[in-house]
């Protein structure tokens, strides 16, 4: 059982603040690191501001949930209109976040994504052991922005970012927060086995996308893609796997009418957001990752290699630093439908090839991704960074 440090024999705590309840990239992510320190014997809260599916699993893991509402930091909050209202909650959330630090007295705050600076402020004013997650890239903001959303990260004792380009988008703006910081790369867990594919593409070439639906991601890319491959003859299809953030409403239905204009609605699924991504998976032939802007890792692009299915993706930000070594992995242009095309088309014409060399590489990404070496890595980290004795940071 990890002891707290100079209080033998009483257990650890962790308090986990997530800006939200979903089961996305870093929301998965972070339940990999609330199972580090279950696992350890911890005492592990999460906070977070809303009901959502990621509760369940938090429990589940054997963990407790704490609602708290607490502005999240959105580019939207930048806008003089908004900002006024976004300090307003901040300082609500000061009071509330300072209640729950003295009533829990955590030996270390783990702060999940930049974008829920106030809980690294106030505990820092508690004298807390502070460590931040950094799953962000925002290399395309300008430099002032980026400076901004990363300074509360001076006030963090340890960072953790999950691949040398977030670290390296992080450090270009604040040069200081270089010593502090180490690369994790997320642990992703795949299935039990890889699904074997078809043999033969029967009925045409089935493409998947698993993600956000946003304009970021680069979904009606791939919605352009495949109306160029349905011109050149190529039969094919496409899975859309997710749903939008509140708010986004309109770019799903600007989706829906890009489909309808192409000609596509026999051809295209929206299907919504899925707890589990392998049915979908196993249910396709290729996988698309087509963001626009830079990623700071690529959690999808890992998942179709270790379902052992080819993947095309943006060769952007941390993305290419995911795949990189799967042979089974095609990068392309950003924002170009007629290269994603191309690639899908490629996969179709050597589809024995590929189908081959997907099951080759995804135990080797099981291996690269596995989530006990991610588990073990960040809890050491949090150990360390809450001044626990070596053999707790070590324990196994």
């Amino acid at each position: 059982m990890a002891d707290r440090a100079g209080r033998p024999g009483s257990v650890a705590t962790a308090l986990i603040a997530h800006p939200g309840a979903e089961l996305y990239g870093s929301d998965r992510v972070m339940l990999e690191t609330v199972a580090a320190l279950v696992e350890r014997d911890w005492r592990v809260v999460v906070a977070v501001p809303s009901e959502g599916p990621l509760i369940a699993e938090v429990r589940r893991l054997g963990a407790e949930v704490v609602l708290l509402a607490a502005p999240v930091l959105r580019k939207s909050v930048v806008k003089p209109r908004n900002l006024p209202g976004f300090l307003g909650g901040s300082a609500t959330a000061w009071a509330r976040i300072g209640r729950l630090l003295k009533r829990l007295r955590p030996d270390v705050v783990y702060v999940s994504t930049l974008t829920v600076p106030l809980w690294i402020a106030t505990a820092r004013a508690r004298r807390i052991p502070v460590i931040a997650h950094v799953h962000e890239s925002e290399r395309q903001a300008p430099n002032v922005v980026r400076a901004a959303i990363a300074a509360p990260l001076r006030l963090a004792d340890r960072i953790l970012v999950n691949s040398a380009f977030s670290r390296d988008s992080l450090t270009e703006v604040t040069p200081t927060l270089y010593g502090s910081s180490t690369v994790v790369y997320n642990g992703v867990a795949g299935p039990a086995a890889a699904p074997e594919a078809r043999p033969e593409l029967v009925d045409g070439l089935r493409i998947v996308y698993v993600g956000r639906l946003s304009p970021r991601k680069g979904v009606d890319v791939a919605v352009d893609a495949l109306r160029i491959l349905r011109e050149r003859g190529v039969e094919a299809r496409l899975d859309l796997v997710g749903a939008v953030f509140t708010g986004y409403e309109w770019y799903e239905q600007q989706l829906r009418d890009q489909v309808d204009r192409a000609g596509l609605t026999d051809r295209v699924v929206f299907h919504g957001f899925q707890s589990s991504v392998w049915n979908a998976l196993e249910r396709s032939d290729v996988a698309v990752v087509p963001s626009r802007l830079e990623e700071p890792f690529g959690n999808t692009a890992v998942e179709a290699v270790l379902a052992g299915r080819p993947v095309v993706v943006s060769a952007i930000g941390g993305l290419a630093e995911a795949i990189d070594g799967f042979a089974s992995a095609i990068s392309v242009d950003a924002d170009d439908p007629v290269g994603l095309a191309d690639a899908l088309q490629r996969v179709a014409v050597n589809w024995s090839t590929f189908r081959r060399t997907a099951a080759t590489f995804a135990p080797i990404a099981a291996h690269r991704y596995a989530t006990d070496g991610y588990r073990r890595r960040v809890a050491d980290e949090i150990a360390r960074t809450a001044h626990l004795s070596s053999e707790h940071a070590l324990a196994s």
